[in-house]
């Protein structure tokens, strides 16, 4: 895993990259809806509720921040927090 913060004069990055598996493209644009899950067998059982990136878009979006998440499958993805 990778984290590195970016400041410039009217903003600040953060950005989270790991080179795992990837999530595949058509999960993108679903990732910060509430409950949702790119793997459809997991169980609340195993772990989580699925509202983790729904609270940290909804937190981002109250501070005018901007939330990103990149990467394709087979190549790790990249999660970007921009503050204003």
């Amino acid at each position: 895993m990778q984290v590195s913060l970016t400041l410039a004069a009217e903003r600040i990055k953060l950005s989270v990259c790991d080179h795992g598996i990837g999530i595949p493209p058509e999960h993108l644009p679903k990732l910060f809806d509430r409950f949702y899950r790119v793997d459809a067998a997991r169980r609340r059982m195993e772990g989580g509720a699925g509202l983790g990136l729904a609270i940290v878009k909804s937190i981002m979006n109250t501070h005018k921040g901007q939330l990103t998440i990149s990467g394709g499958q087979g190549s790790g993805a990249t999660v970007s927090l921009n503050f204003p």
